[in-house]
């Protein structure tokens, strides 16, 4: 169980999420940078920008970078991973705005059948593609609509949710969305498959920021700023280790994400519409917080679907942003940190990366 566990929920899902990234994700940033600089100058150098980030984010492309991320990260053999390419494109673009979901379940079932025909036969290189591809196709046309009806409708309902109660909401997204991002699972391709944006976006970016720069600043006395960086900007999932020798440590962050989740939702009313696999990605690479700055210029097509307009952001977004993002989640944690080493609950070393 711990194997399949293992192989379909977390490397299939992180590698669906750095196939995200590096389609949809990098596109949206590369296709805003060069709107916001046409804006200054229109010239075709800058438009080369806006072409190269529309074809990074075509569905049908975001669908194979998806679909081949996940089977790489299940390490099938080569035809199969090439196949896949099709399925994924074809689950995305018939799965609607809740693509992501299908592309995982689809790409999932096609490959592992694609696995069970390679090199089995003298002609495998018709046989395997012929099989991944045809199985993924059967998949997409039986499945891949009601699949992404589904994950879309659970994220439409989270996202009406918060807006109706942002306060509660707030505080469950951002903890959930954060001890995700901790957990050896991708939160960024649960917000990408169930196209966490707005109000409900802008909970998760402020869990996750909440794990990610809180570990960062709680253990700076053991790890330094290689610690910073490394779990600041790259992933707090490196404390889980500690975290399973001492729990205590995780409740730190944790609390700061229960605050920064409502302050988010229900002072700053900060709204995460850029790609939705950004509200998962708190401060790796900056994500988080570029993916709200896009959104404000330029909403996601889901977030345009959950009733999303471009802004012209204001003081009060920006220090909002900055506040939930950076320094709200380095000031608490540090203090709850700081209470906790004084009542025995954390201890010198118990936080220090390997």
């Amino acid at each position: 169980m711990n194997k399949y566990v293992k192989r379909y929920l977390i490397d299939a899902m992180s590698g669906m999420a750095q196939g995200l990234f590096a389609s949809l994700l990098i596109g949206t940033i590369i296709k805003t940078l060069g709107q916001q600089l046409m804006r200054l100058n229109e010239n075709v150098f800058f438009k080369f920008f806006v072409d190269a980030g529309n074809f990074a984010t075509e569905a049908h492309v975001v669908g194979a970078a998806m679909a081949v991320g996940i089977g790489f990260a299940m390490h099938v053999p080569n035809l199969v991973l090439f196949s896949l390419a099709a399925v994924g494109a074809a689950a995305n673009v018939t799965g609607g705005a809740g693509g992501p979901l299908a592309v995982l379940f689809i790409a999932i079932i096609a490959a592992e059948l694609g696995n069970l025909v390679s090199g089995k036969t003298k002609v495998d290189i018709i046989v395997t593609p012929l099989v991944t591809i045809l199985v993924g196709a059967l998949l997409t046309v039986l499945t891949a609509k009601w699949i992404g009806l589904g994950a879309s409708s659970v994220g439409k309902f989270v996202v009406w949710a918060t807006k109706l109660h942002p306060f509660w909401m707030g505080c469950i997204v951002s903890v959930v969305i954060g001890l995700a991002l901790t957990l050896p699972i991708s939160s960024a391709a649960i917000c990408a498959a169930f196209g966490l944006t707005g109000l409900a976006g802008g909970a998760a970016v402020a869990g996750c920021c909440a794990q990610m720069v809180g570990f960062a600043v709680a253990s700076f006395r053991e790890n330094k700023w290689n610690g910073v960086l490394s779990q600041g900007l790259g992933t707090s999932m490196l404390q889980m280790p500690n975290i399973i020798k001492n729990p205590r440590i995780w409740i730190a962050p944790t609390l700061s994400s229960l605050i920064t989740g409502p302050l988010a939702t229900c002072v700053f009313k900060l709204e995460m519409n850029g790609a939705a696999v950004s509200s998962g990605m708190g401060t790796c690479g900056l994500v988080g917080p570029i993916g709200m700055i896009t959104g404000w210029f330029e909403p996601s097509e889901v977030a345009i679907m959950h009733g999303a307009t471009a802004i012209h952001p204001g003081a009060l977004e920006w220090i909002g942003m900055i506040l939930i993002c950076f320094v709200l989640p380095a000031a608490l944690t540090f203090g709850f940190d700081l209470l906790f080493r004084k009542i025995g609950w954390v201890k010198e070393g118990d936080q220090k990366l390997n």
